[in-house]
């Protein structure tokens, strides 16, 4: 087991902060959901990242918060590493596939749950990762209140996620350094006529050496007619010289998420290329100007619009230039025209550049820590035209 460096107090912390929150939304309790591919809520809140069966954590407005997961594994597995404590088994949150146990389980259901965590039957219930919140679990929940308000809450959760507590940046610190190492290790071997594949395999391998519990996507590489796409997976396709090339690499270190891009070329890059990693280059850089505490969200958003803009790319791209990030490696907080957020100290953000015309593609990315005054780059190797 890998040593903690954010002690118990700092999950404490969160639950109170939390309730604080819940107060000025009105909500009774506020109940999560975690998988193993979205552990973002439990892992936040208590630790806890399931795999197999799945978790959620319920947050009274006052009191003790409660882990419910499934099966008598993962309670046992949430005993030695979940920071709460007061667990509870729901057969909702078992695996798709679970067994005939042999020993006998005492399930509960959310009637018999919100009973033991709340001090009253809640009567305004609010519900994060809304958008994968299973359909059998919510119905549970409406019949264990049936006169409840159930309300998205999300935005409630992510209030007290946005800001990092001393801890969480000395881990997210590592998350970037183990990607930054990735990065470097994966552009120094890359050669002409290698897979993408292996490039991926050098990322993993200098990833886990340093201590990494794993990516916090699956990470990919891709080329040439590949890069187009602003989601991709690594092929067999061989790298050829005087292409694109993309890497995307982030490292999972201790719950949170580290993220670095890329694009490169063996060899002279296409000229189409070479000018959208120009306008790329230069709408980065104008966002780490932007990035200060106090400026709004939609300022940052405008300059980077009017950057492209003036190169005829405003269609090239699917968001605006940066996003927050902690322990889901897209948290929220999106530097987008609609935006109301302010940029405060304690803020965590990607730097995300995303430019395509169609038939060439590629993303700069870096992670920044919002400083009193300032901001901190967490990653910064060859932010440049990378030629090999």
């Amino acid at each position: 087991m890998r040593t903690p460096i954010i002690p118990d107090s700092d999950y404490e912390r969160r639950v109170v902060r939390l309730q604080e929150e819940m107060a000025q939304a009105a909500l009774d309790v506020l109940v999560t959901y975690s998988s193993e591919s979205e552990p973002a809520s439990s892992r936040y809140l208590a630790d806890f990242w399931p795999f197999f069966d799945f978790a959620g954590v319920v947050v009274p407005r006052e009191g003790p918060a409660a882990l419910v997961t499934g099966g008598p594994e993962s309670f046992e597995f949430a005993q030695q590493f979940s920071r709460i404590k007061n667990l509870h088994i729901h057969p909702l949150f078992v695996e798709s596939s679970a067994p005939d146990w042999v020993p006998e389980v005492e399930y509960e259901d959310f009637g018999s749950i919100l009973a033991a965590v709340c001090q009253a039957t809640p009567s305004r219930i609010g519900v994060t990762d809304w958008n994968i919140f299973p359909y059998p679990i919510f119905v549970d929940l409406q019949k264990a209140a049936p006169e409840a308000e159930i309300v998205p809450a999300d935005d409630v959760l992510l209030r007290v996620r946005a800001i990092k507590s001393e801890h969480e940046m000395a881990v997210i610190r590592k998350a970037y350094y183990i990607t930054e190492q990735a990065m470097i290790d994966a552009l120094s071997g890359a050669s002409e006529g290698q897979t993408e594949w292996e490039i991926e395999a050098q990322a993993h391998i200098t990833m886990r050496r340093l201590g990494a519990e794993g990516t916090s996507y699956p990470i990919w590489v891709c080329s040439g007619p590949n890069t187009r796409q602003s989601l991709c997976r690594s092929t067999n396709r061989r790298i050829r010289r005087n292409e694109l090339v993309q890497l995307t690499f982030g490292a999972r270190y201790m719950g949170y998420c580290g993220n670095m891009c890329r694009p490169f070329s063996i060899g002279k890059p296409p000229e189409k290329a070479h000018q959208l990693v120009s306008v790329a280059l230069e709408g980065f850089e104008g966002a780490l100007r932007d990035i200060r505490p106090g400026v709004a969200a939609r300022d940052v958003f405008k300059n980077y619009h009017q950057t492209l803009a003036r190169y005829g790319y405003e269609e090239f791209t699917l968001y605006g230039p940066a996003h927050g990030t902690g322990t889901s490696e897209v948290e929220g907080l999106w530097l987008g025209a609609g935006s109301d957020t302010v940029i405060q100290p304690g803020m965590q953000f990607n730097v995300d550049v995303w430019l395509s015309d169609g038939e060439y593609g590629l993303r700069y990315e870096d992670g920044i820590l919002v400083t009193e005054d300032g901001i901190e780059e967490l990653t910064s190797f060859r932010r440049e035209i990378i030629v090999l």
